[in-house]
């Protein structure tokens, strides 16, 4: 009964606290679950866990530094270079521009890629704007290595990240061609540009942006490191001293893109993460939680959709699901995977509680149900299709 109790807690606080703030959250949800049903000695065994391994400490420290490297882009001008030189017809860089600043996450960051889909937009509706916006932005987390979301969740499923990306690749092109062809369909015409095209405004920010998962591959395939987090953070040290140098950004300067950035932010929802699902896990709810023998369609599609829409996150419903299915049925395969977490992705996708919905709405003066209206068939589609592979692979 405790454990009932304690989990269902646990949940809401969790679905309560991230409006407002995910690390608190799942710190919170943690706390409740772990006081309910955990001994003195396993707290301590869920607290040693978390912060003693060093594969969660390199990825907290990822996950902090990639802020730190789309601050610095923007601040030295690169970012504005790079979308300025790409030469491309209206709607390919309605498509480009949000996924491309997607890549790297930045607090606030959908207001960052609406004002250059304002700037090319001229005559396009502004509940086209902002799903679009929405839609691209995030495209990239389905197959972006950097992705915070996508590393977390694949250490969490333990589960190879790059082998993951390959089983989620064809999620990313469907996503990419959804999108262009049904959210985008109306948007014709050439975007005008000022100046000349400059190579280097497209190449130098560019080869900033792909150092790092270009070094993290090579490290993987080449030496026997001890962490594979090791190649990740390597790289994106890399990237980030290439922004600081391009942009001529000193410490002072970095110190001022953290304050603007919130680094830390990110770090801790990444210790805050596995901090809650060590709790989960020995707290015996993924037991308790097989026991109700929910079938893999109902637990990855069904439930990792609504967890995706309530909470507005892609980690936590992760962090809930994986560890269920893992109970029940044993390790959770690539497939299984991957249409676990693309449910959860298009759930997360069309959030009230998702950040970058609720800037897009606001920016492009749209309503809730404009947005909701405009993103129903889309996301109909892709979830469809989700559910049609999802009946082959659970």
């Amino acid at each position: 009964m405790l454990i009932w109790i304690g989990f269902s807690l646990s949940i809401l606080s969790l679905l309560y606290i991230s409006r407002r703030s995910l690390w608190l959250a799942m710190t919170s949800a943690a706390a409740v679950l772990a006081l309910f049903t955990l001994s003195t000695g396993e707290m301590l065994t869920v607290l040693s866990r978390t912060f003693a391994d060093p594969s969660v400490l390199l990825i907290a420290f990822v996950v902090g530094i990639i802020p730190l490297i789309g601050g610095s882009l923007e601040e030295s001008g690169e970012m504005d270079r790079l979308v300025e030189n790409m030469r491309m017809g209206k709607r390919l860089f309605f498509a480009v521009s949000p996924a491309l600043l997607g890549m790297l996450p930045m607090p606030g960051g959908a207001l960052l890629s609406a004002p250059l889909i304002e700037r090319g937009g001229e005559g396009v509706p502004n509940g086209v704007k902002a799903a679009g916006n929405v839609w691209f932005r995030h495209a990239f987390l389905l197959v972006y290595p950097l992705g915070s979301s996508l590393i977390a969740s694949a250490k969490i499923a333990s589960v190879g990240l790059y082998q993951a990306i390959l089983y989620l690749f064809p999620a990313f092109l469907l996503t990419v061609v959804v999108g262009y062809f049904v959210i985008l369909r109306d948007i014709r015409g050439k975007m005008s540009h000022e100046g000349e095209f400059s190579p280097s405004g497209l190449l130098v920010p560019l080869g900033i942006i792909l150092t790092a998962p270009v070094i993290d591959v090579v490290m993987k395939s080449v030496l026997r490191l001890p962490y594979p987090e090791i190649g990740t953070a390597v790289g994106v040290s890399v990237s980030l001293l290439g922004a600081m140098i391009i942009g001529r950004i000193d410490i002072a300067r970095l110190r001022k893109i953290a304050g603007k950035t919130k680094p830390w932010k990110y770090a801790l929802i990444i210790l805050a993460m596995f901090l809650f699902l060590h709790a989960f896990t020995l707290s015996g709810s993924p037991e308790a939680l097989a026991g109700l023998n929910m079938p893999p369609l109902l637990l990855c599609i069904a439930i990792g959709f609504v967890l995706g829409v309530i909470t507005g996150r892609i980690q936590a419903p992760i962090a809930v699901v994986v560890p269920i299915f893992v109970s029940a049925h044993g390790a959770i395969s690539l497939p299984a995977f991957a249409v676990t977490y693309f449910a959860v992705y298009l759930g997360y996708l069309i959030s009230p509680v998702h950040p970058c919905v609720s800037v897009s709405i606001e920016f492009f003066s749209v309503s809730m149900s404009t947005f909701l209206r405009r993103m129903a068939l889309p996301v109909a589609i892709a979830g469809l299709l989700d559910l049609i592979v999802a009946l082959f692979v659970l």
